[in-house]
């Protein structure tokens, strides 16, 4: 399945690093055997950059999709999937439930681990930019990087230390949202930021298409999400600089919609025309995709010939899954539900069953979910069926993960434009584009509105991580819903991690907590 960066010896000390170049799918890169110590800082080389570069991306492999960090953060917090307590399976103290009622607490262990993904990345990032920073094209790929992260971690926590690779300070204090915003911007489009003077890293970057590392269009999207936020994140509008962004990506015309929706979450989608940029999993070389395990019923095992038993976890909310037509292609690709057979065909029954589910011992995901907690039924719930579970499947997929597809950047053009003129017409022929793929009926210009673009992005990009973003951008977040009350603004961002604070004093806990 994997195939390897073929780089036999750099004479710079890479050992460590080359060993963790994976790709699933990818081309085959140039064989090197040998780049001089005083050449591999000016090497423009892309194979060597890539090389150079290897060990920033394979950190982001992480935790990103796998249980109990940033992902699961995002998708729980969200209307559209949840954890329920079945007895003490899934009790877990009862995070998942206070991250599904928005009463989180700064000692989560999801929240201490999505920071400590993103810092742990952005510390490898600035490790790197101390070995290569003179290399102006790789210092460029990183910085961006980097900002990617922070990207992630301004949504997410909002106000969090900026830690580049001249800090010296042992307790780097908070910096507010604005500036981190700030710091995001100039790290891709140049100019000062507390003294540091960034270069045009946009216009530096490569622009050819490149899979699963940094390139121009990948810097776009990264601007174009900043952009689309700036409301939340800065308290200032940038809808125009939003979809300038995206119209330099579908303008490039080196991405385009996949013949169908599913084409893009398939085991080999490394050839999916929508991929921007995706997180490179492999099963043996890149592990931690682990969707199987958190959404699958005990015996889904039997389903796909799974190597190991899944958990019985992840499930989408009733309504959300409600909120697809029924003709829609997206809503039969993203989720398991109805009946359960095995790979032979043999109904499946479960026998350890509540007395009380209506369904019996046959198991059935039924898309409602008769409580959040203590007791709901072992078999309720839509199960997130949207990337393939190939049969004999290990807990790790090979799936590769899209952080930035195609489809996300027609509808975030879409929405700025919509934002700017509600009666846009080319607002509604983007949304339509994605729409005609689902094989639903057209937008009329009377149905493009606020509550409608929301419904249409959360059924084109359910459990890929944009859901919650998505819903406080809309002012939706804070509603109630199933087993939610109504929330406080003060929610919109998670806390700064308990064992952050307390090993840095210089953090200030965010407001509300």
């Amino acid at each position: 399945m994997s195939v390897m960066n073929k780089i036999s010896k750099f004479t710079f000390a890479l050992v460590a690093l080359l060993a963790s170049v994976t790709a699933c799918e990818a081309p085959d890169q140039e064989v090197f055997d040998e780049i001089p110590s005083d050449d591999a800082l000016s090497t423009t080389n892309p194979d060597a950059l890539a090389a150079f570069a290897a060990s920033a991306y394979r950190q982001l492999v992480g935790t990103w999709g796998g249980h109990n960090s940033l992902w699961s953060l995002q998708e729980v917090a969200s209307d559209e999937m949840v954890i329920a307590q079945k007895g003490a399976d899934w009790e877990d103290g009862g995070q998942w439930i206070r991250v599904h009622r928005h009463q989180y607490l700064p000692s989560e262990q999801s929240v201490g681990n999505g920071w400590a993904y993103c810092f742990t990345a952005i510390s490898n990032i600035n490790n790197l930019l101390k070995t290569f920073g003179s290399n102006a094209l790789l210092r460029s790929e990183l910085e961006v990087t980097r900002a990617m992260i922070y990207l992630w971690l301004i949504d997410a926590y909002g106000n969090v230390p900026v830690i580049t690779e001249k800090t010296t300070d042992t307790t780097p204090p908070t910096v507010a949202r604005a500036q981190v915003y700030d710091f995001i911007e100039k790290s891709i489009v140049g100019g000062n930021f507390g003294g540091t003077v960034f270069a045009n890293n946009l216009a530096n970057l490569r622009a050819q298409k490149t899979y699963a590392t940094m390139n121009r269009w990948v810097a776009n999207v990264v601007l174009a999400k900043l952009y689309l936020n700036a409301q939340v994140y800065k308290g200032a509008q940038e809808w125009q600089k939003a979809a300038d962004a995206c119209q330099v990506v579908i303008g490039s015309g080196l991405y385009s919609l996949a013949p169908t929706f599913k084409d893009n979450f398939v085991t080999n989608n490394a050839g999916s025309p929508e991929n921007i940029f995706v997180i490179n999993y492999d099963e043996n070389n890149a592990e931690g995709f682990n969707l199987p395990q958190m959404t699958g019923h005990y015996l889904t095992q039997q389903t796909f010939n799974l190597t190991d038993q899944p958990w019985n976890g992840y499930a989408s909310l009733e309504a959300f899954y409600n909120s697809f037509e029924t003709a829609d292609a997206r809503r039969g690709a993203s989720f398991l539900v109805g009946p359960q057979f095995s790979s032979g065909g043999v109904r499946l029954k479960d026998l350890s069953a509540e007395p009380g589910d209506p369904d019996g011992q046959d198991l059935t995901f039924t898309p409602n979910i008769n409580m959040l907690a203590p007791n709901s039924f072992r078999q309720a719930g839509a199960r997130v069926g949207k990337w393939e579970f190939r049969l004999g499947a290990r807990p790790s997929l090979s799936n590769d993960f899209p952080i930035y597809r195609y489809a996300d950047v027609l509808l975030m053009r879409a929405e700025a434009l919509w934002r700017i003129n509600p009666a846009s017409a080319d607002a509604l022929t983007l949304v339509n584009q994605v729409r005609a793929r689902a094989g639903v009926a057209a937008f009329t210009a009377a149905q493009m509105t606020a509550d409608n673009l929301l419904a249409e992005r959360g059924r084109e990009m359910f459990a890929e991580g944009h859901r919650r973003s998505d819903l406080i951008r809309f002012g939706k977040y804070n509603d109630a819903w199933w087993e939610k009350t109504a929330s406080l603004p003060t929610r919109n961002l998670f806390p700064i991690p308990q064992g952050q604070i307390l090993v840095n004093p210089d953090l200030v806990q965010n407001p509300g907590y």
